[in-house]
This record gives C-alpha cells, structure tokens and sequence, in this order.
C-alpha cells in the first residue's frame, strides 16, 4: 500500500486531478447543465464558491431548479464557455442553505455580483431570502463519463408553424420600384 492508495485516507493523484479539473471548468464557465431526480437536464447561470457551484432559482423572475431538492443527487455537465463543447460531468449532493445563514450570505454575496438584468437590484437579495432556494452544488469526489449522443428535449407539441418565405414579388409591390431620374 502507497501513501497515496484510498486505503490510507490520502487522495491519489488522480482523485486530486479530477478535483482540480472540475474546479476549474465550473469557475470559468458560466452555464452548466444539471440533472436532478428523474428531470431532464437543464441549463443553469451559477457561481462557484468554497468549492461548490451555488445556484439561485424557483422563484419568480428567476431559474427553475427541476428535481433538485436538498440532500438529493445531481449530475453536472460544465461546457466549455468559448466552444460549448462537454468538457467534464461530475456527481454532486444538493445542498438547500438556509436564508440568513452566514453560508446563505456568503453564497448570495456572490450570485448577486453575477446576475444579470435583475429587476429589483440592491433589494434583490431579501426577494431570494422570501421567494426562492438557494443551492450550493457539492462535488461528491471523481468525475462521471461524459453523456454521449445529443441530450437536448424533443420540443414541446404545438399548432404554431414556421413562417413561410415570402413571395418575390411581395417587396417591389410593397416598396415600388425606384423611378429613374
């Protein structure tokens, strides 16, 4: 037996290797794709923060959190942020923080500094404390294969069509042809 061997309660270079690599891809990118319970996968804005990614969301104005619910399971699959391709998917636990709590105002210090568009600005945290969850995303140890195949959702049934092109000659009756001086 190493130093390095489970066994001895130190985490092998490729344990280490894997922490560093998810830590590093969550940080920089900005979207990552979450699986929680029996959902599909759904593309979630997060920050990453001691060493979790920390998500916002079900709340009015904000990100839905399917199937996500504290002590539960999730896979994270982070993209890389100039290609959009997969670069690593890890398993995590769910973590719900309690508003108020100092984890809660490290998290929110923090996501707040990320979110865009915010309707409510500087009063937006005390919105997230009444009307939504705040998850931290805890990587659990070793990264997962990547999924394999496309993991869009087939788009929801509508009657709504595709526009058809229009005809050739709808601009000239529309706009005229321009007379010649």
């Amino acid at each position: 037996m190493t130093a390095d061997s489970p066994a001895s309660g130190s985490p092998t270079a490729d344990t280490l290797l894997d922490r560093a690599l998810v830590e590093e891809a969550t940080k920089k990118s900005g979207l990552v794709w979450v699986r929680g319970q029996d959902v599909p996968s759904c593309a979630l804005w997060h920050v990453w923060h001691e060493g979790a990614a920390c998500v916002v969301g079900d709340g009015p104005g904000e990100q839905p959190l399917p199937g996500l619910a504290d002590g539960g399971p999730a896979v994270v699959t982070v993209r890389s942020k100039d290609k959009g391709g997969r670069l690593v998917s890890w398993a995590a636990n769910v973590v719900e923080l309690a508003p108020g709590s100092p984890a809660w105002e490290a998290a929110v210090g923090e996501l707040k500094g990320k979110r865009l568009n915010a309707p409510d600005g500087e009063e937006m945290p005390a919105r997230w404390a009444r009307e939504c969850r705040v998850l931290r995303l805890e990587p659990t140890g070793s990264t997962l294969p990547l999924p394999d195949g496309d993991l869009a959702q087939a788009p929801v049934a509508t009657p709504a069509t595709t526009r058809q092109p229009i005809p050739a000659g709808v601009p000239r009756l529309l706009f005229g042809r321009r007379k010649r001086k």
